[in-house]
Order: C-alpha cells, then structure tokens, then sequence
C-alpha cells in the first residue's frame, strides 16, 4: 500500500480510504489525467455522430455552419490533422465566444477561423493555399491592411474601436452587414498575412463549384424536442417561432449546399423528433436541387441520432436515400434520441 504522506490526496479523503480498506494507489493526481492537461473534451453521443457521417479527411475544408457551442468543431478539427481547414459560422457572438474559448483550452484551433455572421447569408470560401484556388483570388494592394498572428491581448486601441462598433450596430445590423465579423483565426488558418479586402472576398456560385468548401456541416437551430432537459422551454415559445425555427433551417441548408463544391459532402442534422425539421425540410430541399444526392451510409453505429440526412453535389441530378442497416429508408426512419 502507497504511504500516505506521499499522496496527493486530501487527508480526509485517505481517512476514508483506510476505513474501507481501499488502497489509495488506484488514485492518480489530477494533474496528471488528459482531461485536466486539456486533452479530452466532452461531447454527446450525437453530435459525435454528424460529425463523424461528414467523414472528414487531412486537408478537408469544412464549414460549420452553426458553430456553437463548439464541441463539434473540436472533433473536426480533430479529424482534420495538420492540413486543410475548418470555418466556424454562428449568428449569436457570446456563443461563438465560448467555441473560441474551447479553440483555445484544448489547442485546437490552428487551421480554424469563426465568424459571427448570419448562415443563411454566409458568403465567404475557403482559404485555399494550394494553386486551385489562385484562379478564385482576386488581387489586392500592397498598402492593404495584412492580418497579423491572431492574439487575445489586442492593443487597447483596437480594443476601443471594435467595441465603438459593437455598441453602433444592433445585431440585425451586425448579421447583415457586407462583412461578417472575425473573431478568432489560428496561425494556420490561412488568415495571417491577408488583406480584409482578399479576406472578405465573396464568391460567386460559379466559382464556388470549384472553389467551395469540402464539407458542409448544417446542424441547424431547432425544438430540441429530441432532448427531454430542453421540453420545459416550449412553454414560452408559440406558433410562429416553431414556424420561424423551420424556415430558418431550410434557409442553412441551402445556403450550405450552395457552398459546397462539386463532389463535396454535406450533413444536415437536428435534436428534433419532428417531421417538419427533418423530412419535410429535406423533401423540399430536394424538390429545389436536383444536383443533390443523397448518400448512403450505415446507421447502426449511430443510434443516438434524432435525424441526420446528408448530401453530395454532382453535375448531374441523381438522388439515393440514406438507409439504416436492415434497409429502412434513414430520411425518414427517424432513430430515437
């Protein structure tokens, strides 16, 4: 048995150990577990799940279109190793506050960039460095203002200015102005060295066949009715803000798709057991794409997903439906949460 005055656990607690003929050596220090060296970070089961359906390979790159809270962006990033990169997207600043945070604890964020913006109306490609995406470049001024190493520490002028901003804007404004805020960029993301103005480059959807993201990850706002913890909220919430949640994720998943290039994937994901958030969104997104194929994969490894559907882009139109193990058609076989 260890001796314990050597122990790193509280006297109290070796008191009780001793009581109970436990052996206090089972116990480590704290300190010396991943989770509190910030190497494990939680995330459901779910989530894992749409995630993981994207499939994402090195030098992927991923966009998010709702972002927060942040573990899902995480395991991307995870997943992406040390090329390619993942463009985080969220409507509400505080909560892509605290995936910035989470970037930061587990060190994990240097190939990603997060935007407050509205996805709907998300815009922007990916920074490709490879020679592809210099036909989607525009030139630019050297006397251009260059992005420089992204540091939380800014200068108490920039400070100033930023939160003038803040204060001028209403959040409406803030979603829908010409450019969506950058909050945080890692030293990898592609942003270091950038003008604003090849930074903030808008595509056409042209372009975007050639220059758009690898994989599109839309898991959209919704009820949560699939989450018992999230039921009580529903006393507040009347009509027209279901409908709203509704018209709002089919608005993301078009504009997801819009930004995926041709042959790339996309997942569209809810916590909702509802057929208006799932099949009925799916149903009329296909009736509007025909270049949308709706690919196959196994579920048997993800019974936790409420609802998941995910597509790829073609030249031509082709649509296949996802499919549990035994057959059943997973677009509208809803798995229980």
């Amino acid at each position: 048995m260890e001796d314990p005055s050597k122990s790193p656990l509280p006297e109290a607690f070796l008191s009780f150990l001793q009581a109970n003929g436990i052996d206090p050596s089972i116990y480590i220090a704290s300190d010396s577990t991943p989770r509190y060296l910030r190497q494990i970070y939680g995330i459901d089961a779910a989530s894992g799940a749409a995630v993981s359906v994207l499939n994402i390979s090195p030098g992927d790159h991923v966009l998010d279109l709702c972002a927060a809270p942040g573990a899902k962006l995480c395991m991307m990033l995870d997943l992406l190793g040390d090329s390619g990169s993942v463009t985080g997207v969220d409507v509400a600043r505080h909560r892509l506050a605290a995936c910035r945070t989470m970037l930061q604890k587990y060190s994990l964020g240097d190939r990603c960039r997060l935007f407050v913006a509205d996805g709907t109306t998300f815009s922007l490609a990916p920074l490709r460095v490879d020679s592809r995406s210099r036909s989607c470049e525009s030139s630019f001024e050297e006397k251009d203002e260059r992005f420089r190493e992204w540091t939380s520490r800014r200068p108490w002028k920039e400070r100033k200015r930023a939160a003038k901003a803040r204060e001028t804007m209403s959040l409406q404004s803030v979603t829908m102005s010409e450019n969506p805020e950058l909050i945080f960029y890692g030293r990898h993301s592609g942003v270091v060295g950038l003008s604003k103005n090849k930074l903030y480059k808008t595509v056409s959807d042209l372009e975007v066949s050639s220059c758009g993201y690898d994989k599109v990850l839309v898991d959209a706002e919704c009820t949560h009715d699939g989450s018992v913890k999230h039921i009580q909220k529903f006393e507040n919430w009347g009509w027209t803000t279901l409908q709203r949640r509704v018209l709002d994720a089919l608005k993301l998943l078009r504009n997801g798709f819009r930004l995926l290039k041709v042959g790339g994937l996309l997942v569209y994901s809810t916590c909702s057991l509802t057929v208006a958030q799932n099949e009925d969104i799916v149903e009329q997104f296909l009736k509007e794409n025909t270049s949308a194929e709706n690919c196959l994969f196994v579920a048997a490894l993800q019974p936790q997903i409420s609802a998941v559907a995910c597509f790829t882009t073609f030249e031509y139109p082709k649509l296949v439906r996802p499919l549990h193990e035994d057959g059943r058609d997973f677009s509208s076989g809803i798995l229980p949460s």
